[in-house]
């Protein structure tokens, strides 16, 4: 291509810098809440979808690194978090340092950096140690410290991270309590306030112990989405189960079925009947690529037209699957040369681009190069759909692609 659009990447990650929480924190959680503890590795697995790690005391032989200390759980940095940068047969499953890390993971202006060589204009970036939706916050004991907590970051997310030295070229998301919808709903509101238009959710919340998109219990929370006009972001992961075909099963299996999880949740939003009851509504499915799209809108639309009387959605979903995908979903990919031949069977309005820094599937520091070689078929006007425009839409950016709200607050 003679030009390719400066991109926004609606997937990246950040890594918490270790003061986010004990900058925020009232003192009485200091000892109890998010911090970080260099420590030994006694162990660590990852099989069957699960992470397994074992921090060591101190004295205990074992490589050295940093460990996210909340509660009873502890949780290592590793080489997959930050892995842009390294050989793709040096990344393993290593614990590590911040030292150790590329800068631009937990850094603004070195990630500035890092996305001017990438050609990326702006990033939303998911957070590491809360994991995807906030469930490590939903998963501890203290509820009280676990609402302080969340938005604790989303302070530091919106204050910092997405603050002046981003100059709006960091996008801001942010995290809900998910065990309470109506304080969820409280939370999404209170960052709307800010200009904040996207909130990550699970993908499959049954697999957290929560309640599934088929009852009513997360209507507060899709009703305040709705009217703020928050994209609901779930990234592959977001239930904390990996999909994976058995207890043995290495990595590399999951790895190529990640996509399964988003699969699975758009069937059951495409047929909640939520999207009827909440029209403006949008859901977005990060890093779970978009190949795989075609036929399952294919088969749903199948079973809403021949079986939708016996199968419980005649009285909820009153529209073919697909036309709601049409209207409400967003598939994002960073590599996926398949879906974009089959690009007419999804979507042009409904692609997403992403680059995936700093992690181990991440496109940095070729992801113009990825996308120039994939969407070369494509007519201008499309890509640049896929790779700026849909997303300036969809979060609400200024025609420049920047967070809007930093403007704001620049003046402010």
């Amino acid at each position: 291509m003679e030009t390719f659009p400066k991109i926004i990447s609606v997937d990246d990650h950040t890594v918490e810098p270790p003061n986010v929480w004990q900058d925020r924190l009232p003192s009485k959680y200091q000892d109890k809440g998010p911090r970080i503890v260099r420590a030994p590795l006694k162990e660590m697995t990852f099989l069957g979808g699960k992470f397994a790690p074992v921090m060591g005391s101190p004295g205990d032989e074992g490589p050295i690194g940093d460990w996210w200390v909340y509660e009873d759980l502890h949780r290592p940095l590793t080489r997959l978090d930050t892995a842009v940068g390294y050989d793709r047969d040096e990344i393993k499953l290593e614990i590590i340092t911040y030292e150790q890390m590329r800068p631009g993971s937990y850094d603004v202006p070195q990630r500035l950096a890092d996305m001017d060589v990438n050609h990326v204009q702006s990033a939303l970036c998911f957070p590491t140690f809360p994991r995807f939706c906030g469930q490590t916050f939903t998963e501890a004991q203290d509820r009280e410290l676990g609402l302080l907590s969340v938005r604790a970051y989303n302070d530091w997310m919106v204050e910092e991270w997405c603050g002046p030295a981003a100059g709006g070229r960091l996008i801001p998301l942010t995290l809900i309590p998910l065990w309470d919808a109506e304080l969820a709903a409280r939370e999404v509101r209170r960052n709307a306030d800010r200009g904040v238009r996207a909130v990550a959710f699970s993908e499959i919340p049954p697999h957290l112990g929560l309640p599934s998109v088929h009852t009513d219990e997360w209507d507060p929370l899709l009703a305040a989405c709705a009217e703020t006009g928050t994209v609901i972001a779930m990234h592959i992961g977001s239930s904390s189960r990996m999909p994976s075909t058995s207890a043995d099963a290495p990595p590399a299996v999951g790895s190529t079925i990640t996509f399964a999880n988003c699969c699975f949740s758009m069937v059951d939003w495409l047929m909640s009947g939520k999207f009827e009851r909440f029209p403006d509504l949008k859901v977005m499915y990060a890093e779970g690529q978009i190949g795989w799209i075609p036929y399952i809108l294919e088969r749903a639309d199948v079973v809403w037209e021949e079986n939708r009387g016996w199968g419980g959605v005649a009285d909820k979903v009153h529209r073919p699957p697909s036309e709601l995908f049409t209207e409400h979903v967003y598939g994002c990919f960073f590599d996926d040369a398949f879906g974009l031949r089959n690009l007419d069977a999804i979507g042009v309005g409904n692609v997403l681009y992403e680059t995936d820094y700093p992690h181990s599937d991440s496109t940095w520091p070729e992801s113009r190069q990825v996308g120039e070689a994939q969407m070369g078929h494509l007519d201008a006007d499309v890509v640049d759909r896929i790779v700026r425009r849909n997303a300036i839409e969809l979060l609400g950016l200024t025609g420049d692609g920047l967070w809007a709200a930093a403007e704001r607050k620049a003046v402010e």
